[in-house]
């Protein structure tokens, strides 16, 4: 086939994305051969196939393309209007998705356990947003609240703001989080202090900070497992 393009129906029926997906189910599809899926045609000089792999090499895979806009997307040849708000629909759903919580009030035993419900989130924020988790007797997540959004600095991270809404949820503990946008949760000693200062402030009205966490891209570090609490 020397010279001719090979459209989606020159490949072998059982090579085909959504053959593929009925027979072995969608987990074991590429990113490629799912996105293929959406797009459901390409143009007249490339199959479906070329098509979703162009788009994955211009946004650099996943990662940039959770970001897109409809005018980045169009600007893509073969990307239409239908075609690009299907793109950022599925992509707004599966952030939605992500962010689901059961109606159950999750329970935090460990870093881990605080990490794992923000994480999807608050990774992929481009500003740092600065998170309070109110949690009861039990350790239950009873209510979530971003206190401010910008740079960490402990005159705009007052206590006040932070143990206001501690007091009137009636909470037993709090653990606060906060992002940054590098990737890298590495500690600063702005970070430091004023974890610090809500330590002491939470001594002093008898509601405890269990942990600071600081999210990167799929990673975090506990200041309390630093041994900054």
């Amino acid at each position: 086939m020397s010279g001719q393009t090979i459209m989606i129906k020159d490949v072998p029926k059982e090579d085909r994305p959504r053959e593929r997906l009925l027979k072995h189910g969608a987990g074991h599809l590429s990113n490629q051969e799912l996105l293929a899926i959406l797009l459901g045609s390409g143009t007249k000089e490339e199959s479906v196939i070329t098509l979703s792999n162009r788009v994955l090499m211009h946004f650099e895979g996943l990662k940039l393309l959770t970001d897109a806009t409809i005018e980045e997307l169009m600007a893509i040849k073969g990307i239409g209007v239908a075609k690009g708000v299907l793109l950022l629909a599925t992509i707004e759903l599966g952030k939605r998705m992500n962010q689901y919580k059961p109606d159950d009030k999750y329970i935090i035993r460990s870093p881990d356990d605080g990490a794992d419900y923000i994480m999807e989130e608050m990774r992929s924020l481009k500003q740092e947003h600065f998170v309070v988790l109110f949690l009861n007797t039990k350790n239950q997540v009873i209510h979530r609240q971003t206190i401010f959004i910008g740079s960490l600095n402990a005159s705009i991270v007052h206590p006040r703001e932070v143990f206001r809404e501690a007091v009137k949820r009636s909470s037993a503990s709090i653990i606060v989080a906060h992002n940054h946008p590098s990737g890298d949760p590495s500690p600063s000693q702005e970070d430091i202090h004023v974890t610090r200062r809500l330590v002491e402030s939470g001594k002093m009205i008898g509601i405890e900070l269990l942990d600071h966490l600081i999210i990167g891209d799929r990673k975090f570090i506990s200041l309390k497992e630093k041994g900054y609490l």
